[in-house]
């Protein structure tokens, strides 16, 4: 798990708005799907991603559970909660903040899935589960650097996680399941290779980014770096109240965003994008919608407009276009211009 020690903080980086927006937006709503960063190497992907926990919110977990459960949906609960009975009246519930769990690249499926121990099964005739970090993913963040290299067979663990919400582990006759209920976030090179379209599909939005250009902002962002790596504590300290600011801004949003209103004009505008842009299946209506809500709370507003539609057009749409082999995708930034009152 990623911790706040000697990590950048969110608030110093510079620029790269698109990409900070993305992650605040599936902080706000998880269920906008994730998302994933795309850009040439330099340019504070990972930086960004891992400084977004110190940003993320409380949540309620059963405490001495291992598997991250909460108590307020039974169906979702563990075996080992289960098995003690516990509901929202009884289970012994405390606070705990969401974090980053980082998923290394050669990670094992044991390590990644979790484990049955067999001899203590055979022994003492009970299931001894040891988590995976599936199982600490749940209700938290899964971030996946370099995710375009991820092996096929921990690939295929992720889509079924993610599509089913509930990771499931047998060995020898023996099984054990528990909810993974993630937001996937990850990050990759594109000089280094594709992403198999299966597991692009489950991103919900895609941020493209590059290098600084200005040179001002260019040597801020030098500067800054040296700080950091010279005295990271002293540097840290300087931003923790930038930090804590952002952080009660998001609190603040996540809370309004229950109260978000969209009109059915804008749910038809939505169709009407989704259907001549040609993408497959309805999950790009449903993302550009739950993302406009989240910008419309972000940017205090009660209802969603025209204008966060579109700007969710462009987080939501761009891998999802259809496109023959070999060819990049025809949506650009562009496209929308015409939907522009």
């Amino acid at each position: 798990m990623i911790q706040n020690k000697d990590v950048f903080p969110f608030s110093a980086i510079i620029g790269q708005e698109n990409m900070k927006k993305a992650l605040i937006l599936n902080i706000l709503n998880p269920t906008i799907g994730g998302v994933l960063i795309r850009g040439e190497k330099g340019t504070a992907k990972s930086t960004t991603v891992r400084a977004l926990a110190q940003l993320l919110p409380n949540r309620s977990v059963i405490d001495g559970c291992r598997c991250n459960c909460s108590a307020e949906n039974s169906q979702l609960l563990c075996p080992e909660c289960k098995a003690l009975n516990y509901d929202q009246n009884n289970a012994p519930m405390k606070q705990q903040a969401m974090e980053v769990v980082e998923l290394p690249l050669n990670a094992t499926e044991d390590r990644v899935a979790g484990t049955i121990d067999i001899e203590h099964a055979l022994s003492q005739g009970k299931q001894r589960f040891e988590p995976g970090i599936l199982a600490r993913a749940h209700g938290n963040i899964l971030y996946v650097d370099e995710v375009n290299l991820l092996e096929d067979h921990v690939v295929d663990m992720l889509l079924d996680a993610a599509a089913m919400g509930v990771n499931y582990v047998e060995r020898e006759g023996i099984s054990f399941s528990h909810a993974s209920r993630f937001v996937l976030v990850g990050t990759m090179n594109p000089e280094e290779g594709d992403i198999r379209p299966q597991l692009l599909d489950r991103f919900g939005i895609v941020v493209d980014v590059t290098a600084e250009e200005d040179i001002e902002r260019r040597m801020t962002i030098v500067s800054r770096r040296i700080a950091f790596d010279s005295d990271c504590q002293t540097f840290c300290e300087k931003w923790k109240e930038q930090n804590n600011q952002l952080r009660e801004s998001i609190h603040t949003s996540k809370q309004k965003l229950r109260t978000v209103d969209i009109g059915q004009d804008l749910v038809k505008l939505t169709a009407e994008i989704c259907i001549e842009t040609g993408v497959d299946g309805h999950r790009a209506d449903i993302t550009i919608i739950k993302t406009a809500c989240a910008l419309a709370a972000l940017n205090n507003c009660h209802e969603v407009c025209r204008e966060h539609i579109l700007e969710a057009a462009a987080f939501a749409l761009p891998h999802r276009t259809r496109r023959k082999p070999f060819e990049e995708s025809s949506f650009s930034k562009s496209f929308l211009e015409k939907w522009q009152q």
